[in-house]
Protein backbone atom coordinates (compact mmCIF):
# COMPACT_ATOMS: atom_id res chain seq x y z
CA UNK A 1 0.00 0.00 0.00
CA UNK A 2 1.57 3.71 -1.00
CA UNK A 3 2.51 5.51 2.04
CA UNK A 4 0.25 8.24 0.50
CA UNK A 5 -2.81 5.85 1.46
CA UNK A 6 -2.27 4.64 5.03
CA UNK A 7 -2.00 8.28 6.04
CA UNK A 8 -5.08 8.93 4.93
CA UNK A 9 -6.79 5.84 5.72
CA UNK A 10 -5.56 7.06 9.36
CA UNK A 11 -6.33 10.68 9.46
CA UNK A 12 -9.99 9.37 8.28
CA UNK A 13 -10.16 6.76 11.42
CA UNK A 14 -8.88 9.36 13.74
CA UNK A 15 -11.46 12.35 12.33
CA UNK A 16 -14.30 9.31 12.67
CA UNK A 17 -13.25 8.76 16.38
CA UNK A 18 -13.35 12.17 16.98
CA UNK A 19 -16.69 12.83 15.20
CA UNK A 20 -17.99 9.72 17.67
CA UNK A 21 -16.45 11.23 20.24
CA UNK A 22 -18.05 14.93 20.22
CA UNK A 23 -21.55 13.14 19.38
CA UNK A 24 -21.24 11.56 22.90
CA UNK A 25 -20.59 14.44 24.92
CA UNK A 26 -19.80 15.37 28.47
CA UNK A 27 -21.45 11.92 30.92
CA UNK A 28 -24.76 13.05 32.13
CA UNK A 29 -25.36 13.67 35.52
CA UNK A 30 -26.80 10.96 37.97
CA UNK A 31 -30.65 11.35 37.72
CA UNK A 32 -32.32 9.64 41.58
CA UNK A 33 -36.09 9.36 42.87
CA UNK A 34 -36.34 11.61 45.72
CA UNK A 35 -39.36 10.82 47.92
CA UNK A 36 -40.47 13.29 50.94
CA UNK A 37 -42.62 12.51 53.27
CA UNK A 38 -44.26 14.79 55.82
CA UNK A 39 -44.56 13.38 59.29
CA UNK A 40 -47.36 11.68 61.10
CA UNK A 41 -49.24 13.32 63.55
CA UNK A 42 -47.32 15.38 66.51
CA UNK A 43 -48.60 16.40 69.89
CA UNK A 44 -48.96 20.30 68.11
CA UNK A 45 -50.90 18.96 65.39
CA UNK A 46 -53.48 17.12 67.50
CA UNK A 47 -53.45 20.40 70.01
CA UNK A 48 -53.58 23.08 67.04
CA UNK A 49 -50.76 25.14 67.64
CA UNK A 50 -47.40 26.48 65.49
CA UNK A 51 -44.66 24.83 66.74
CA UNK A 52 -41.41 24.87 65.10
CA UNK A 53 -38.90 24.32 67.51
CA UNK A 54 -36.11 22.04 67.42
CA UNK A 55 -36.42 19.34 68.49
CA UNK A 56 -39.75 19.76 69.54
CA UNK A 57 -42.75 17.52 70.05
CA UNK A 58 -42.99 14.02 69.04
CA UNK A 59 -46.05 12.10 67.87
CA UNK A 60 -49.10 12.17 69.35
CA UNK A 61 -50.98 8.25 70.20
CA UNK A 62 -52.69 8.63 66.34
CA UNK A 63 -49.33 9.85 64.85
CA UNK A 64 -47.16 6.79 65.73
CA UNK A 65 -50.39 4.70 64.53
CA UNK A 66 -50.10 6.52 61.47
CA UNK A 67 -46.22 5.74 61.31
CA UNK A 68 -46.54 1.94 61.95
CA UNK A 69 -49.11 2.12 59.07
CA UNK A 70 -47.29 3.90 56.55
CA UNK A 71 -43.94 1.55 57.35
CA UNK A 72 -46.51 -1.49 55.91
CA UNK A 73 -47.44 0.51 53.22
CA UNK A 74 -44.14 1.31 51.51
CA UNK A 75 -42.09 -1.35 52.61
CA UNK A 76 -42.12 -2.45 49.51
CA UNK A 77 -40.92 0.66 47.89
CA UNK A 78 -36.85 -0.23 48.10
CA UNK A 79 -35.92 2.91 49.32
CA UNK A 80 -31.96 2.73 49.56
CA UNK A 81 -31.64 5.35 52.50
CA UNK A 82 -33.94 6.64 55.28
CA UNK A 83 -33.69 10.38 56.16
CA UNK A 84 -35.13 12.71 58.62
CA UNK A 85 -35.16 15.94 59.61
CA UNK A 86 -33.95 17.43 63.21
CA UNK A 87 -37.06 17.29 64.90
CA UNK A 88 -38.63 14.62 67.02
CA UNK A 89 -41.78 14.00 65.09
CA UNK A 90 -39.64 13.16 61.52
CA UNK A 91 -37.84 10.90 63.26
CA UNK A 92 -40.00 9.08 64.85
CA UNK A 93 -42.41 8.98 62.23
CA UNK A 94 -39.45 7.71 60.14
CA UNK A 95 -38.23 4.82 62.65
CA UNK A 96 -40.69 1.99 61.43
CA UNK A 97 -40.23 2.62 58.13
CA UNK A 98 -36.71 2.33 58.69
CA UNK A 99 -37.00 -0.74 60.90
CA UNK A 100 -39.00 -2.56 58.15
CA UNK A 101 -35.87 -1.67 55.10
CA UNK A 102 -33.14 -2.48 57.64
CA UNK A 103 -31.79 0.93 57.48
CA UNK A 104 -30.77 3.27 59.94
CA UNK A 105 -32.97 6.68 60.06
CA UNK A 106 -30.16 9.55 59.01
CA UNK A 107 -30.45 12.89 60.93
CA UNK A 108 -30.52 15.54 58.08
CA UNK A 109 -30.12 19.01 59.43
CA UNK A 110 -32.01 21.54 56.75
CA UNK A 111 -35.40 19.98 56.05
CA UNK A 112 -36.61 20.95 59.48
CA UNK A 113 -39.68 23.12 59.65
CA UNK A 114 -39.94 26.57 58.01
CA UNK A 115 -39.13 28.54 61.89
CA UNK A 116 -42.50 30.62 62.72
CA UNK A 117 -40.29 33.27 64.09
CA UNK A 118 -42.93 35.39 66.23
CA UNK A 119 -45.74 33.20 65.59
CA UNK A 120 -44.18 30.27 67.46
CA UNK A 121 -47.24 29.03 70.21
CA UNK A 122 -49.85 30.57 67.90
CA UNK A 123 -53.01 28.47 66.68
CA UNK A 124 -52.38 26.65 63.27
CA UNK A 125 -55.33 28.77 61.94
CA UNK A 126 -53.58 31.39 62.01
CA UNK A 127 -50.88 30.46 59.54
CA UNK A 128 -52.11 32.19 56.26
CA UNK A 129 -52.39 35.49 57.39
CA UNK A 130 -49.61 35.43 59.70
CA UNK A 131 -46.81 32.99 59.44
CA UNK A 132 -47.36 32.05 55.60
CA UNK A 133 -47.39 35.61 54.23
CA UNK A 134 -43.80 35.72 53.49
CA UNK A 135 -43.21 32.28 51.64
CA UNK A 136 -46.26 33.14 49.75
CA UNK A 137 -43.89 36.02 48.62
CA UNK A 138 -41.19 33.22 48.27
CA UNK A 139 -42.97 31.70 45.60
CA UNK A 140 -43.78 35.06 43.38
CA UNK A 141 -40.45 35.68 43.41
CA UNK A 142 -39.45 37.60 46.17
CA UNK A 143 -37.01 36.06 48.15
CA UNK A 144 -35.79 38.74 50.60
CA UNK A 145 -39.13 38.80 52.57
CA UNK A 146 -39.00 37.29 55.93
CA UNK A 147 -40.73 35.91 58.59
CA UNK A 148 -40.54 38.10 61.62
CA UNK A 149 -38.56 37.20 63.41
CA UNK A 150 -37.03 34.35 61.17
CA UNK A 151 -35.55 33.58 58.09
CA UNK A 152 -36.14 35.01 54.47
CA UNK A 153 -37.20 33.19 51.17
CA UNK A 154 -33.08 32.89 50.30
CA UNK A 155 -32.11 31.30 54.07
CA UNK A 156 -34.63 28.87 53.75
CA UNK A 157 -33.83 27.87 50.31
CA UNK A 158 -30.56 27.61 50.19
CA UNK A 159 -30.51 25.77 54.03
CA UNK A 160 -32.49 22.97 52.09
CA UNK A 161 -30.68 23.06 49.01
CA UNK A 162 -27.45 22.04 51.39
CA UNK A 163 -29.52 19.32 52.25
CA UNK A 164 -30.80 17.59 49.11
CA UNK A 165 -27.27 18.10 47.61
CA UNK A 166 -25.76 16.07 50.65
CA UNK A 167 -28.24 13.22 50.27
CA UNK A 168 -27.62 13.59 46.43
CA UNK A 169 -23.91 13.05 47.13
CA UNK A 170 -24.29 9.91 49.19
CA UNK A 171 -24.78 7.88 46.28
CA UNK A 172 -28.22 6.58 46.99
CA UNK A 173 -30.77 6.59 43.74
CA UNK A 174 -34.23 6.09 45.76
CA UNK A 175 -33.71 7.58 48.91
CA UNK A 176 -36.76 8.95 51.17
CA UNK A 177 -36.73 12.03 53.73
CA UNK A 178 -38.91 12.75 56.33
CA UNK A 179 -39.83 16.15 57.04
CA UNK A 180 -42.26 18.73 57.68
CA UNK A 181 -45.54 20.35 55.44
CA UNK A 182 -43.80 23.78 54.95
CA UNK A 183 -40.29 23.07 54.49
CA UNK A 184 -41.79 20.07 51.58
CA UNK A 185 -44.89 22.31 50.02
CA UNK A 186 -42.22 25.38 49.35
CA UNK A 187 -38.81 23.97 48.75
CA UNK A 188 -40.38 21.82 46.06
CA UNK A 189 -42.22 24.32 44.48
CA UNK A 190 -39.81 26.65 44.46
CA UNK A 191 -37.28 24.23 42.53
CA UNK A 192 -38.94 22.18 40.17
CA UNK A 193 -39.17 22.85 37.10
CA UNK A 194 -42.80 22.02 36.39
CA UNK A 195 -44.27 23.40 39.65
CA UNK A 196 -48.13 24.47 39.99
CA UNK A 197 -48.21 26.46 42.71
CA UNK A 198 -52.43 26.04 43.25
CA UNK A 199 -51.15 22.61 44.87
CA UNK A 200 -50.06 24.39 48.46
CA UNK A 201 -53.77 25.42 48.70
CA UNK A 202 -55.73 23.33 46.68
CA UNK A 203 -54.17 20.05 48.11
CA UNK A 204 -52.21 20.47 51.13
CA UNK A 205 -50.02 17.67 52.73
CA UNK A 206 -51.95 15.31 55.27
CA UNK A 207 -49.91 13.87 57.61
CA UNK A 208 -47.56 10.86 56.04
CA UNK A 209 -48.29 12.43 52.57
CA UNK A 210 -46.06 12.29 49.78
CA UNK A 211 -43.89 14.66 46.73
CA UNK A 212 -41.98 12.56 44.40
CA UNK A 213 -39.02 14.18 41.97
CA UNK A 214 -36.29 13.12 40.16
CA UNK A 215 -33.88 14.42 38.70
CA UNK A 216 -30.19 15.80 40.18
CA UNK A 217 -28.96 19.80 41.74
CA UNK A 218 -27.24 19.99 37.87
CA UNK A 219 -29.98 19.75 35.86
CA UNK A 220 -32.86 20.36 38.07
CA UNK A 221 -35.52 18.51 39.00
CA UNK A 222 -39.38 17.24 38.00
CA UNK A 223 -42.01 16.93 40.11
CA UNK A 224 -43.54 13.20 39.36
CA UNK A 225 -46.16 12.64 42.84
CA UNK A 226 -47.80 15.26 45.12
CA UNK A 227 -49.49 13.09 47.34
CA UNK A 228 -51.28 11.01 44.12
CA UNK A 229 -51.55 13.39 41.96
CA UNK A 230 -49.65 13.34 38.58
CA UNK A 231 -50.91 15.77 36.31
CA UNK A 232 -49.73 19.09 36.82
CA UNK A 233 -50.89 20.85 33.24
CA UNK A 234 -53.40 23.42 33.58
Amino acid sequence: MRKGSVIAKAIAVLAAAMIVGACGGPPQPRSITLTFIRHAQSEANAGGVIDTSVPGPGLSPEGKAQAEQLAHQLAHNKYDAVYASTMARAQQTAEPLASELHEQVQVLPGVQEINAGWFEGRPISWDPRTYLLAPADWLNGDMQNSIPGSVNGKEFNDRFTAAVQKVYDSGHNNPVVFAHLYSIEYWVLMNVKNAKDSLRTTHPLPNTGRVVITGNPMTGWTLQDWDGIRDFSG
